[in-house]
């Protein structure tokens, strides 16, 4: 038995990892989408690492794009098998595949003008619309809490992963050569205090974990609180300035909780009379896929459920549709935050709100989640003084903020906990994904410390053998 690492390896995005059994089945944990890799970003895409025709099994933590975004890809590509997830990840992933698929028509169609008008070969998105729509009647769901068994060397359990709705911690029983062997794959891990779902659950011993590491060297600033720190920014900006605020946000998951802690600001007599835009169908789509699951939430938002029946509405939001509604943001001339995906900045529409808003110095721009460094929102939360945007640089006159506090990652403190029920001694390996490698090498010490011993940070399509 061995697995390969062709994603999310000393990167944040592109989860992809491949195990291999000794009698040739091969199973895959996620098929995520490289994002915000700069110039790199196409080619790494375009290239496996393996051929998609030979693996059997796709196992999905989540809807994440840096998660699920080259399924389509991979079936085009002679993925013939089952995959399996949740039904809530089901629901989120084929929403997601199909706003990708456009993005991608989209951006191929304004990048091949330009190529023709230089006689340059013309060039094709990874997968289109229709493309996505035939990923639906390969998805298989499973709740958590069940063992299920694929085929006779291999069974599933999922744990609720607490980072987006239908997130899971993916947990397999191995048997071969007589043996039965523990792997962990962890997913995304959420957080303990989260303010809409419940905290990851505690999952059986392990022989073998992958573990993602995000924030494995951070702790998340809980001085001030989020719906806080928000308020700080719209004052500032449409009180004060009076101008825009642009909120670079995640579809799933980001954009349903500054809907919600904006609703407790309005619910507190706090919230400015001013106008909120979402300008993201698909995160209209998300939140009513988030509404259904409500067995999901927390405690507390269970409790806020009986009093008041969509704590992610308040006076003054309105949803953008259109992609003419979308434009006519532009020419507003009053205070405004404009909520838009996506959170990195790299695609979406909130990539054209950047563009047309980055050099009045009335505006701002707030970030609230992880971004590639090579990423606008990278770029931008690096402190760059000028960025190119559809091929035009801009300078950067717009303030520039980050709210740290809302992750949906566990920090280390999270991480660590997330690891508590786990004898360390009976880990074997422990193999550290989803991070960047400066943040991967001090979470790695931390770990040593608490006991584990074999602590592994592969580089992108190691292969590792399993004993």
């Amino acid at each position: 038995m061995k697995i390969a690492f062709h994603g999310a390896a000393r990167t944040v995005t592109g989860s992809k990892h491949l195990l291999s059994l000794n009698n040739g089945k091969k199973y895959l944990l996620d098929c995520g989408m490289f994002q915000g890799m700069g110039k790199d970003t196409n080619e790494m895409n375009r290239e496996w690492g393996f051929e998609p025709s030979e693996v059997d099994f796709l196992i999905l933590s989540h809807a994440h794009i840096d998660h699920s975004g080259l399924i389509p890809k991979l079936i085009k590509d002679g993925f013939k098998g089952k995959i399996f997830c949740t039904p809530a990840t089901r629901e989120l992933t084929m929403i997601l595949l199909e706003d990708s698929g456009g993005i991608q028509e989209e951006e191929v169609k304004f990048a091949n003008k330009n190529k023709a008008a230089e006689g340059k070969p013309y060039v094709l998105p990874l997968y289109t619309r229709e493309d996505a729509r035939k990923v639906y009647p390969y998805l298989n769901t499973v709740e958590y809490g069940e063992w299920f068994e694929i085929d006779e060397n291999v069974q599933v359990l999922f744990t609720d992963a607490g980072h987006i709705i239908g997130s899971a911690a993916v947990h397999l029983r191995i048997k071969e050569n007589g043996r039965q062997r523990r792997l962990t794959f962890s997913g995304d891990v959420g957080r303990y205090r989260d303010i809409i779902l419940k905290s990851p659950e505690p999952f059986p011993q392990a022989d073998i974990i992958l573990l993602e590491s995000t924030y494995g060297a951070s702790l998340h600033d809980m001085h001030l609180t989020t719906p806080d720190a928000l308020l700080e920014w719209i004052d500032k900006i449409c009180l004060k300035k009076r101008g825009k605020l642009i909120v670079p946000a995640f579809s799933v998951g980001r954009t349903q909780e500054i809907l919600y802690m904006l609703n407790q600001l309005e619910v507190e007599n706090r919230l400015p009379e001013i106008d909120f835009f979402v300008d993201s169908p698909l995160s209209i789509e998300a939140t009513e896929v988030l509404k259904k699951y409500s067995r999901y939430f927390n405690r507390t938002l269970q409790k806020i459920l009986e009093t008041d029946r969509d704590p992610f509405s308040f006076k003054g939001l309105r949803y953008i549709q259109s992609v003419e509604q979308s434009k006519a943001l532009n020419y507003r001339d009053t205070p405004c935050v404009i909520i838009s995906a996506s959170g990195m900045a790299d695609a979406g529409r909130v990539k054209h709100h950047i563009s047309n808003n980055i050099e009045n110095s009335r505006n701002g721009i707030l970030f609230t989640g992880y971004c590639e460094p090579a990423s606008l929102g990278g770029r931008l939360m690096a402190g760059a003084k000028e960025v190119g945007i559809f091929g035009v640089t801009h300078e950067v006159n717009a303030e520039i903020g980050v709210i740290r506090s809302m992750s949906a990652h566990g920090d280390y403190e999270d991480l660590s906990q997330f690891l508590a029920g786990q004898d360390p001694a009976a880990v074997s390996k422990l193999f550290l994904v989803h991070g960047e490698y400066d943040v991967q090498q001090q979470f790695r010490e931390r770990l040593m410390r608490k006991g584990f011993t074999d602590v592994i940070i592969p580089s992108r399509h190691d292969e590792v053998g399993l004993g």
